[in-house]
């Protein structure tokens, strides 16, 4: 796996993050459908980092997938980190 590969999606996830926050500022960041917005905000630059193809559905599914496992087999975990390498592994 490619180190620079997983850094630049890890550091388009942290983007999001923080846009995610600052959208979402008057709850602190708080917003239970943060899979949609994300699945918004990464789509098109994320298909292009993973040269893949995937639709928006199949994007919000495979972000609460990623939540899930992260929190059940690495919590505490860098999770943009995570995500990025676990997508990069599906994708690559």
């Amino acid at each position: 796996m490619d180190s620079k590969q997983v850094e630049d999606i890890a550091a388009l996830f942290r983007e999001a993050g923080d846009a995610h926050h600052k959208a979402y500022s008057e709850t602190d960041g708080f917003d239970p459908d943060w899979p949609i917005w994300y699945a918004d905000y990464l789509g098109e630059r994320l298909r292009a980092l993973l040269n893949a193809s995937f639709s928006r559905s199949e994007l919000v599914y495979l972000l609460v997938v990623l939540d899930r496992d992260l929190k059940a087999n690495a919590p505490g975990a860098d999770w943009a980190a995570y995500y990025a390498r676990w997508l990069l592994g599906r994708y690559a």
